[in-house]
């Protein structure tokens, strides 16, 4: 038997394993840098661009309580005292009074009024 056909020594297995581990470890570490990077340039173009804009919006009165439009989100009618609310929401506020914007007719797009 020669020193080639020999197993190879715990040792020498040992070597191996860690070699494999470290190029597991950088191409982790690369996937690391990676998603860091994509979580960076998200962050930027969110801070670029401030919050998505609302589909559906409702006005509030100066005392801030009860609310006195829906509108439809981006309405130029809209104003500092609204704020936005999903679907439902303003689908329940036009459902218990509160009125529809006359300048973007909210009821319309919901489609409450054809």
């Amino acid at each position: 038997m020669t020193e080639s056909d020999a197993e190879p020594s715990r040792l020498a297995l040992l070597r191996f394993l860690e070699r494999v581990q470290l190029r597991d470890l950088e191409r982790t570490r690369g996937w690391i840098a990676q998603e860091e990077h994509r979580a960076a340039v998200a962050r930027r173009r969110a801070e670029r661009d401030g919050p998505p804009e609302a589909e559906w919006l409702v006005e509030h009165g100066l005392g801030g309580r009860s609310p006195v439009y829906v509108h439809v989100g981006g309405c130029w009618s809209g104003g500092r005292r609204s704020r936005g609310v999903a679907r439902e929401q303003a689908l329940r506020a036009l459902a218990e009074g509160v009125q529809p914007c006359p300048q973007c007719r909210p009821d319309t797009e919901l489609g409450l009024l054809e």
